[in-house]
Parts: structure tokens; sequence; C-alpha cells
């Protein structure tokens, strides 16, 4: 009997939960021959969301749960899930219903026709303003062109992976991460499935416009180093216009004894070149910057509490421990 992982990370989420619950079970209860584990990531939750998830582990042994040590962000969440996942296949799912679990058996049949990643595309987005959908299509667009990786566009984080999926993923411990570009960069045999995306069941959205503006930037510089490049083209182009313009005021002066032109001018070009060079500083500081937190090699997370248990977090945080246990 296959065993098979839900993961949720879960931050701030007590008006969802039993909602969750209840339709998890409901869809679990009808798929035969396959084990559940229901693994909870609680995020540095400050609502009841941590108790609430304890009294559904006393009722259902079916549930674990993880408790960081503090809130790492969504992204981190997932990895930690997924060091601790027991599951021959992890399917990854939010805590705010936008994803319905009653997709989990179609993403099922298509794993056992042999693929590895079974990813949900949505085909609608209710509950979410129109700019909050262009500028997510437009981010899409932008980062398909500038990376030779194909990024999956429309799509979340809810999809099942297969054992050595997850395996891949967990040898990514970069601390900057963007998730949605570790599942295209990966590899392995995918396939989409579609689906119209609900509102949230409850509760308020943690991803405000500038959680998300730094999700973009984390993508794009995780994945492609295009505006390394485009900042240099525009140093080249620039300072070869600034160059025939400084040799044609010269002729020009050479020639009809005419002054050089005077201050607005000059106070033109001076400013639009220092506001290309202090972008390109910019560029290079966000580059500059991820490869400083890499350095220092910190884990990812810590854990507080697994199953009721306090973790030591010694040797490695937890990683040595999870890796013992599955072998």
């Amino acid at each position: 009997m296959n065993n098979l992982t839900i993961l949720v990370p879960a931050y701030n989420e007590e008006a969802v939960l039993q909602q969750l619950y209840d339709r998890l079970t409901n869809v679990i209860e009808n798929i035969p021959f396959y084990k559940f584990e229901i693994l909870f990531v609680n995020d540095g939750s400050k609502d009841n969301t941590l108790s609430i998830i304890k009294k559904m582990r006393e009722n259902d042994n079916r549930i674990s749960y993880i408790n960081l040590s503090r809130n790492f962000g969504k992204e981190t969440a997932m990895i930690a899930g997924l060091d601790y996942a027991k599951g021959d296949a992890v399917i990854i799912l939010d805590a705010d219903l936008q994803d319905p679990p009653e997709l989990i058996p179609e993403m099922i049949r298509y794993w056992e026709m042999g693929y590895d990643d079974i990813y949900a595309k949505r085909k609608s987005r209710s509950g979410e303003t129109w700019f909050k959908k262009w500028s997510s299509s437009a981010f899409y667009r932008l980062l398909q062109k500038m990376t030779r990786i194909p990024i999956q566009k429309n799509t979340g984080d809810f999809r099942l992976l297969d054992r050595r999926c997850v395996e891949a993923l967990k040898q990514l411990r970069e601390t900057q991460r963007y998730t949605k570009g570790m599942f295209s960069w990966i590899g392995y045999n995918k396939k989409e499935i579609l689906f119209d995306r609900d509102p949230r069941a409850a509760g308020e959205t943690k991803w405000n416009y500038l959680k998300l503006t730094d999700l973009a930037i984390e993508g794009i510089t995780s994945f492609t180093t295009t505006p390394l490049r485009l900042s240099a083209l525009s140093g080249v182009v620039i300072s070869f216009f600034a160059f025939i313009y400084m040799i044609w005021i010269i002729v020009k002066t050479l020639v009809s004894g005419e002054p050089v032109p005077g201050y607005p001018s000059l106070m033109t070009v001076i400013l639009f070149l220092g506001g290309i060079q202090l972008i390109s500083l910019g560029i290079i500081g966000e580059y500059l910057g991820r490869i400083f937190n890499e350095t220092k090699n910190r884990p990812l997370y810590f854990i507080d509490e697994y199953n009721n248990e306090k973790e030591s977090n010694q040797s490695s945080a937890s990683m040595n421990k999870v890796n013992q246990d599955h072998q």
C-alpha cells in the first residue's frame, strides 16, 4: 500500500482549518489502497492555528505537524515539510482552500500512469482584483522571456510530486527560495490539470503587494542573470551615444567657434547617466545581497516541535535526523 503525504503550510489559518480538514477527509476516505499522512507546517502562527492542529491530531493519527521556531515564510515552510514528509509522493496544498482538495484523486490517477509532477493550472482566479491578475500575468510573461527554464504560467504550489522529485528539491538548499521556479528547474515528467480557483474560504490573504513584489524579485534573481546583462548592455549603448554627442560638441565648437552648450544640457546628461548608474548598481546590489546571504551557510529553518516532541536542532539542524529516519 502506497503512502501519500498531504503537505499543508499554515500561517494564521485558524478560521479555515476545520473546513480544510472536513474536505480533506471526505476526499481521502474515498481513495482506496492508499495510506495518507496530513502534514501541517505551522509557520510561526500568532493565532490558535497550532492548538487546533494538535486537537485534530488527538482525534486522527493520520495528522502530523511541524511547528517552526518562528515565521520563516511559506517557501521555507514547504522545504521543511518536504524534509519531514514520509509519503511515496507529496501533495502540496494551501490551507486557504483556494486550491480544491477534490482534485487529489485526479492527480493520483496521473501519478499511477507514470507522471512525476502533476500540477494544477488555474483557468480562472475568483476573488482577486484585476490588477493582481494582470500583474501576475505580466510577471510570468517577463520571467519566461528572461530565463531559459520553462516557467509554468498561472500555476502555484498545488501539485503532486513523486518521491524522486521530492528528493531532488531537498537538495536545493539556497536561502533565497523561489519554489515555483525550482519545480520547473528539476525537470521530470510533468502533467498539467486545469481548474477554476476559488476565493479564500475564510480569513485574510497573507500575500500583500509588497510581499508579492519581493517574491517576484526572488523569482527573477534566482533563475536568470538577464538584468545584469541588460545593465551592461545599457551602459555600452548609453556610453556610445554619449561619446558621439561629445564628438559633435567638439566639432561644432571648432567649426563655428560657438561655446560649449551650457548648464541645462550638461545637467540633463549628468542626471540621466547618474540615474542609469544607480539603477545598474541597484541590480548588482540585489545579486550581491543574495550571494552574501548564501555565503553565511545558515540552516534554512529551526523546528520547535514535531508531533509533540521538542526538537534539539543540533548538528545541521533537523536534516540529519530526517535522513536517518528515512534510512
